[in-house]
């Protein structure tokens, strides 16, 4: 988040702002903020001034549990909600067993994976992915209608109005999903590396596709790139091997940056180091 943030915060006219799951903040944005400032997050901690900063890392740099289950530990309210990013967040919280006699219709077993990708919760999280996708006007509008909702079920069984139009709008993405994750997997080879690069003509998949195409191939790195003025976005991922340091490696003295998790990182390199870089990986990873 940048200076280039600071107009929606001043059109709310907020008491207070809260800041949640954004693994950097710039500290000029932070100035410009005469409110109390709350920022939750479960990225590699930073130091920034005049924030309240909260994150789990702190104590413990292994504790990557998401901001969507401190949130709910907070508030103890919207318990979908907090079940909704943690599972999308690739994490099973302690109070999964409570959900699930909550919900008994979404989901069948305590299994991450089987959560994540075989059940109606998991459903629900690709739902709620793909509404945040298109126009900003339009994602607006969709957060809005999801404000509204009560109840998981208005969304997976379309009992509301509003329920009804953000399923509508998953089903019509997710066609275009399904293509794009037929490619990805037809990509797949003897190598330790399954790269799959695609040309979205508007609504991106990096992040959906990567978690889908590693637990099909739990073996391999999964890393997914598109192009986008000149430089190629990535999002890769992982079960077993820890990315970082393999990825400043690969990417040391080229025009690219990235980071993120153990298994799960991002990266933008530019489109002419892109070789030399895929070069580097493979040569790391074996």
């Amino acid at each position: 988040m940048n200076i280039d943030f600071l107009p929606k915060v001043i059109s709310y006219n907020p008491d207070i702002v809260f800041i949640l799951d954004k693994p950097l903040v710039d500290q000029e944005f932070l100035d410009k903020i005469n409110v109390p400032v709350i920022w939750i997050d479960h990225h590699n901690p930073i130091e920034r001034k005049g924030v309240k900063y909260y994150n789990p890392r702190l104590k413990d740099r292994s504790d990557g549990r998401p901001t969507s289950y401190w949130c709910y530990k907070i508030v103890e309210e919207n318990l979908w909600i907090s079940m909704l990013g943690s599972i999308g967040d690739y994490f099973l919280p302690e109070f999964s067993k409570e959900f699930s006699k909550k919900y008994p219709k979404l989901i069948k077993k305590i299994d991450l994976d089987e959560i994540k990708f075989n059940s109606e919760l998991g459903k629900l999280v690709k739902i709620c992915s793909f509404m945040l996708k298109g126009k900003i006007s339009e994602v607006d509008n969709y957060i809005d209608y999801f404000c509204s909702i009560n109840d998981p079920h208005e969304i997976l069984n379309k009992t509301s109005k509003k329920g009804k139009l953000i399923y509508d709008k998953f089903d019509k993405i997710n066609k275009i999903y399904e293509k794009y994750l037929e490619e990805g997997i037809k990509t797949a080879s003897k190598d330790k590396l399954l790269l799959y690069e695609y040309s979205p003509s508007q609504i991106t998949f990096n992040e959906e596709l990567a978690n889908e195409l590693i637990n099909k191939f739990p073996k391999k790195i999964v890393m997914i790139a598109r192009e986008k003025k000149g430089y190629m976005r990535l999002s890769i991922r992982s079960r077993k091997i820890v990315i970082p340091p393999i990825l400043e490696k690969s990417l040391k003295d080229l025009d690219g940056s990235g980071g993120g998790h153990e298994h799960a990182c991002g990266a933008n390199i530019l489109k002419e180091d892109f070789q030399e870089f895929i070069k580097r990986f493979n040569e790391l990873i074996s």
